[in-house]
């Protein structure tokens, strides 16, 4: 396996901890009622940038030579990770070109471009907008950050695991989000280098999770990347995947996917019970819980993704629900 070192994780968060906020462990009444066992939520929705993402962007500019970073930087992203990668290039003075699909939420597109960004939109896929950054890559001699497989990503994605590891070090279970592997494998592996004995699971949605379906499939398979309200875990993870797969792959003690009615009802819960507002990639482990697709039998913690979900789409949540989706969830 092709791993990232606790020692790496640890290197990041040095690099790090001055730009980036340790973000608050917090106890859910709420959950922990229901589930009989203590349920904390990793709040990364208290992020500047909205997301965990600044944590890896951050650490991915700040180990670049000089050289890469007056080049520019440029990125495929759904959202989080290029505003988390526009924030860390405004903050070293060097320009940030972002591609995303159509399928991205215009609020997440505008949050990039207020940043100062260079967006590009291209194509219906996260696959897509990879092709616009190898271009770029290719004939303006770019520097690619990618979103999730790098190492230098993984790790400062990893920090998380240590701050849970040392805020909790009784966790026996822990829900991350999954989509391209980066938080997952990152957490994974800052959690199982301190905690041997701890679970990860991964939460994602049914409708197009790539790492769900590539792990099935023993090998990276690409999948189409479907509307979801889950829209920050869309994508590929890339057929000549490096690091994440393999991972996940080793270090993941399950998986679970999510319907789109079970992921709003994680929504409105963090809102109603919780007081946050999260973007349905970030309310998925709430959402596993609260459908019973996971039934912890000690201390437990969520990581609370992040928080860019559209105003309205997050109203219409809230007062009404999304429309029925007759998919169900699925284990490896």
């Amino acid at each position: 396996m092709t791993a990232i070192a606790l020692e790496q994780i640890r290197e990041a968060r040095k690099r790090i901890e001055s730009r980036v906020l340790r973000t608050p462990l917090v106890s859910s009444s709420s959950l922990s009622a229901r589930c009989g066992v203590p349920i904390h939520l990793k709040l990364e929705t208290r992020q500047s940038t909205g997301s965990f993402k600044l944590r890896g962007a951050t650490n991915a500019v700040l180990s670049l030579d000089d050289e890469a970073r007056k080049r520019g930087l440029v990125t495929a992203s759904t959202g989080n990770h290029g505003r988390a990668l526009a924030t860390a290039a405004q903050a070293a003075g060097t320009r940030a070109v972002v591609c995303m699909s159509a399928l991205v939420p215009g609020n997440k597109v505008e949050a990039v471009r207020a940043l100062g960004a260079d967006v590009r939109i291209v194509g219906r896929s996260q696959d897509d907008a990879q092709k616009e950054v190898d271009r770029l890559v290719r004939e303006q001699g770019l520097t690619a950050v990618p979103p999730f497989d790098h190492a230098a990503i993984i790790a400062g994605q990893g920090t998380i695991g240590l701050e849970i590891a040392e805020d909790r070090p009784e966790v026996e279970l822990v829900l991350v989000p999954l989509s391209g592997g980066g938080l997952a494998a990152g957490v994974a592996a800052a959690l199982k280098g301190a905690l041997p004995n701890v679970h990860v699971v991964g939460v994602s949605m049914a409708r197009g999770a790539a790492m769900y379906e590539s792990l099935r499939a023993g090998q990276p398979v690409p999948v189409e990347e479907l509307d979801t309200l889950a829209d920050s875990l869309g994508g590929g993870i890339g057929l000549d995947n490096r690091y994440t797969f393999a991972m996940c792959r080793d270090l993941l003690d399950d998986v679970i996917l999510l319907t789109e009615d079970e992921i709003a009802e994680g929504i409105r819960h963090a809102f109603a019970h919780e007081g946050e507002v999260v973007e349905g990639a970030g309310a998925v482990g709430i959402a596993a819980l609260l459908a019973g697709k996971v039934t912890p039998s000690g201390p437990t913690a969520i990581v609370v993704s992040g928080r860019n979900i559209d105003e309205a789409r997050h109203r219409q949540i809230i007062d009404a629900g999304f429309g029925k989706v007759s998919l169900s969830g699925g284990r490896i």
